[in-house]
């Protein structure tokens, strides 16, 4: 790519993750739609050097927002810290196992298709969310069962398409848990897997099974951290609307946006206008 292009790309790229990120739409999902939209090569070490990075600056963005609660982790009793660890768990068990097949599978060429069947999903899922938050009465500190709950939700937002943020919240809300205490965990939430999808992807990257190396170039660089500049700024952005959202338990527009999103994407797998 020239210059200007991979700048511009990358800073596209970087402005979706940051919003969808924390968002309840699913980054993952909007990051394999717009590659494929823009031409990029799903399955090379490249992309995925380029998805950690944006990664990276959502990261940034959530460690600024919440530095104070983050802080409080490492402090007696450390009650927080210990539900935070066993709440990544099951994403991290599942990454480890299975990220590889994920990846293949939404890469392929039913890729539009899963993307359709997981956005539907997620939709379906903020709808019963906004029904129950509005219509629960009472309400409960974080505990171990409902931030276990969060965590087996995590677990299956690792398809993309399916909304990290939503599914913890959803998964928080049903347990009955207090929305600004769910709302703060489910952002902690995104630390340690972000991190720790960072250290296995990085390997993937660098060492891809097929053996291609990394096609990157001083343009892609500079890209790319256009691209990470871009995810941190819009990041930031996006948690202060989603603690509103949360608050209110107002998901339906999202639910809206979703149900667009899956028929456009069944749409396009239908006429494959989009080359994978």
């Amino acid at each position: 790519m020239t210059l200007w292009e991979a700048i511009w790309k990358s800073s596209l790229l970087g402005t979706v993750q940051g919003l969808t990120e924390f968002l309840p739409v699913s980054s993952s999902g909007h990051l394999s739609l717009l590659q494929r939209l823009l031409g990029f090569d799903l399955t090379g070490g490249s992309m995925t050097l380029v998805n950690l990075m944006l990664h990276l600056g959502t990261l940034l963005s959530v460690c600024i927002v919440f530095r104070r609660d983050i802080v409080a982790l490492f402090k007696k009793p450390f009650r927080t810290l210990l539900m935070l660890v066993v709440a990544t768990v099951p994403a991290a068990v599942v990454g480890l196992i299975f990220h590889s097949q994920i990846d293949a599978l939404f890469a392929g060429a039913d890729g539009l298709l899963y993307l359709s069947v997981c956005f539907a999903v997620t939709a379906l899922l903020l709808l019963s969310t906004e029904f129950a938050a509005k219509r629960r009465k009472r309400h409960f500190d974080l505990n171990w069962g409902n931030t276990a709950a969060m965590g087996i939700a995590q677990a299956v937002a690792l398809f993309p398409g399916i909304s990290r943020s939503g599914s913890t919240i959803a998964a928080g809300t049903f347990a009955g848990a207090k929305p600004e205490k769910l709302a703060k965990f489910s952002f902690l939430m995104s630390i340690p897997v972000i991190l720790g999808g960072f250290a296995v992807g990085m390997k993937d990257a660098v060492f891809p099974s097929e053996g291609v190396a990394i096609a990157f170039g001083f343009n892609e660089i500079v890209g790319m951290l256009f691209g990470v500049a871009f995810a941190a700024f819009f990041g930031f952005l996006a948690i202060g609307v989603m603690l509103k959202v949360i608050g209110k338990g107002n998901y339906k527009w999202f639910a809206c946006y979703l149900v667009i999103l899956s028929l456009t994407c069944f749409w396009l797998d239908a006429i494959s206008a989009v080359p994978y």
